[in-house]
């Protein structure tokens, strides 16, 4: 199996093309919506648009809820995940024993220093010539990951692609395609097998390792509340499957952008040549803000809400309605975000919602600021950076996935 066989075949047909033409075009309709019909509502499917609304919603969590539950017990056998939690005892128990063991201090020096000397090996490897897809953002992001979280490939199989199809299944499959969960039938209970052995063998091994697994492990040996075995089961599939496969889809989103405008891509090299990584960070985030991981978030809506109360565009949206919390909008919105459609790399935190916002913000989100700009360092700081000649040197992308983006440079 080839590296790019992570990902499923594209989507063909009339749908795929019109899905594909409006995600080319989806900023103008949001413009277009947030000025006119800032909260649509289709059926039982509702639409957020302003960042006023966006931001209201995410702190909404007791009208707005997650639905990732159901499809959580699919991967997990039933063992539940904070992911797929409300704001319960449960939920802060578990997240809170999780970041003893998810550390931030780990962060710096031990993620970005493996990040950035993994990511210079394999540019400096290529020789002038480079896939970020495949051969660079996802190989930094699974091995040094998976190495940190201390889960290895099964035996014969692929984290990648097991991961991927988990992820593609829990965060982007509205219709429900039965040819992925035919696969997710397979792979899922393959995953927790595996992590089972993992965890059997380490305790036989007596041998300690400072990973997360390892951590769990020793705190759950000692009878600390959060690290039952199925607590640090479910937490080590959950880190795998919802953050794993997230590098390698947005960090060739954000140099994509970049090559797009050759001002921006020239500052970024600026600051990546002057080892300057906080302004290159901020170069990366806001490339990734003309294209962010989504268009829109999913919530369910549990309880009857007035969304913008008070104001002209005040909108009640029933209980059991469909909510898309689009934060693609929100950080295009004029009302909050100054000059939305100026490449500007400094702007305020608050400017920003790629890892959403207040309750189910991003678990990952410390070890995402800083890692994601050190996969894209080396090829900034190489001189001649360009994209390739022809059609492979164009992002593509199936579905919700970064596909290839070839790109060369003076080796």
């Amino acid at each position: 199996m080839s590296d790019q066989d992570v990902l499923r075949p594209a989507p063909k047909g009339l749908g795929a093309a019109a899905t594909a033409f409006g995600m080319e075009h989806v900023d103008a309709v949001f413009a277009l919506l947030r000025a006119v019909w800032p909260i649509p509502r289709f059926g039982k499917t509702a639409l957020v648009t302003r960042y006023d609304d966006v931001r209201e919603a995410f702190l909404s969590d007791d009208a707005f809820a997650v639905p990732y539950a159901a499809k959580l017990d699919v991967i997990m056998g039933g063992q539940p995940f904070f992911l797929g939690m409300g704001d319960t005892p449960q939920y802060r128990l578990d997240t809170a024993a999780m970041r003893q063991v998810v550390r931030r201090e780990d962060v710096t020096p031990r993620l970005t220093s493996a990040f950035a000397s993994r990511a210079e090996a394999l540019v400096a490897q290529a020789d002038g010539r480079i896939e970020v897809v495949a051969d660079l953002s996802r190989r930094v992001t699974f091995e040094v990951l998976c190495d940190y979280f201390g889960v290895t490939d099964p035996p014969g199989q692929d984290l990648k692609v097991i991961t991927t199809r988990l992820f593609e299944f829990q965060f982007a499959d509205p219709g429900n395609d039965p040819a992925l969960r035919r696969e997710v039938d397979a792979m899922a209970p393959l995953l927790r097998n595996h992590i089972d052995g993992l965890m059997a063998a380490r305790r036989h091994g007596g041998v300690e390792i400072d990973d997360v697994l390892g951590r769990a492990l020793k705190r759950g040996a000692a009878g600390e509340p959060g690290f039952s075995d199925d607590q640090i089961h479910s937490a080590l599939i959950g880190f795998l499957v919802g953050g794993v496969p997230q590098p390698p889809m947005v960090a060739p989103q954000a140099l994509e952008q970049l090559l797009r405008r050759p001002a921006a891509l020239a500052s970024a090299q600026a600051a990546a040549r002057a080892d300057d990584d906080a302004s290159l960070a901020g170069h990366v985030f806001e490339a990734l803000r003309f294209d962010p991981l989504a268009p829109a978030l999913m919530r369910t809506t549990v309880k009857d809400h007035q969304i913008a109360a008070g104001t002209a565009r005040a909108t009640v949206i029933k209980a059991g309605t469909t909510l898309l919390v689009s934060f693609r909008s929100a950080m295009m919105d004029p009302r909050r975000i100054p000059s939305p459609k100026v490449f500007n790399p400094r702007r305020l935190p608050h400017e920003y919602l790629h890892f959403g916002y207040a309750l189910h913000t991003c678990f990952g989100i410390h070890i995402n600021q800083a890692v994601l700009p050190l996969m894209l360092k080396p090829l900034l700081q190489r001189q001649g950076l360009r994209r390739a000649p022809g059609a492979e040197g164009r992002l593509t992308k199936r579905g919700a996935f970064a596909d290839r983006l070839w790109v060369e440079y003076e080796a």
